[in-house]
């Protein structure tokens, strides 16, 4: 039976920057919603505010719901507010289902999803693209692994936060799907980072070059969104540095399980180094020029 705002009550741990407006497009697609976060902050009061139940613990948000969503920083993370004390699993009934949404390693995944079988409770990874602005509007790209029969009963949860949802195997998988996303990503980062890097160097107008090059074979989501902020100098998170450093070391790890070289990602891994040394871990990812910019004594800006 698929979930519906009808027969389904949803829990959800975890919100943060992506968190709190995925679980406020669930609220507005009419879901009942029991939330947790570890920290006191506005966003929890503003999901309340709208409509959810607050709960002191993530065992006492399983225990109020037939699906869990999880979405916290990193594996740690993930692991405490599932498998920890007061975790998920010591509430969840036989049947319910968890949907953990963060990026974390797929190693883990499947173990967590183990786990939760033990108890009945089925598991869903199901990371997400698209940033703070498809959390708020309801756009994300989710990449889900586990059980088809369990993805198609929860489609219609997963549908009231993101626009492009795709099953992509077993558990685990989405998991090793979004690090593929954030290999792309991140290396497309990096072509804009050293595009905008040689105009600038070589005394062109980095605007007109970034407008010259978005339009043919180089353009790209990074280069339209990414490089504009650059040339403006706005290094705000849409996605933090440390988060995407978080991410790369995860790529690394899942590499390294199947025995596959990414020079690539090393690169750019060592660039984004560069960018923690200097104190900017919390800058958005775009501050990745920041590390050529360091090295050059050249600023990349209109």
């Amino acid at each position: 039976m698929q979930a519906t705002p009808q027969t389904t009550r949803i829990g959800f741990v975890g919100l943060g920057i992506m968190g709190a407006p995925m679980a406020t497009n669930l609220l507005r697609a009419g879901y009942r919603l029991a939330v947790y976060n570890r920290s006191d902050r506005p966003r929890v009061d503003a999901v309340v505010a709208a409509g959810a139940r607050r709960a002191g613990t993530p065992r006492e948000v399983a225990a109020n719901a037939d699906v869990t969503i999880t979405m916290v920083t990193d594996t740690p993370d993930v692991e405490e507010v599932i498998l920890g004390r007061e975790g998920v699993i010591h509430g969840a009934a036989a049947g319910a289902t968890v949907i953990d949404m963060s990026t974390i390693s797929p190693r883990a995944t499947r173990r967590i999803a183990a786990r939760l079988a033990e108890r009945g409770v089925a598991m869903l990874d199901a990371p997400v693209s698209g940033g703070e602005l498809g959390a708020r509007n309801g756009t994300l790209a989710i990449m889900v692994g586990g059980a088809e029969e369990v993805f198609t009963a929860c489609l219609p949860v997963l549908e009231a936060m993101g626009k492009t949802i795709i099953h992509v195997g077993a558990s685990g998988a989405g998991q090793t799907a979004k690090l593929c996303n954030q290999v792309a990503g991140a290396l497309n980062n990096l072509a804009v980072a050293e595009a905008l890097m040689l105009a600038a160097a070589s005394g062109l107008d980095a605007r007109r070059v970034l407008q010259a090059i978005s339009g043919g074979a180089a353009g790209s989501w990074m280069m339209s969104n990414i490089g504009p902020k650059i040339l403006a100098g706005d290094f705000a998170p849409g996605f933090m540095v440390d988060l995407q450093q978080k991410d790369l070391k995860l790529v690394l790890e899942a590499a390294n399980d199947v025995g596959v070289a990414m020079p690539g990602v090393s690169l750019v891994h060592q660039c984004f180094n560069a960018v923690q040394r200097a104190g900017l871990g919390r800058e958005g990812t775009q501050a990745l020029i920041k590390a050529y910019e360091m090295q050059h004594g050249v600023q990349a800006r209109a």
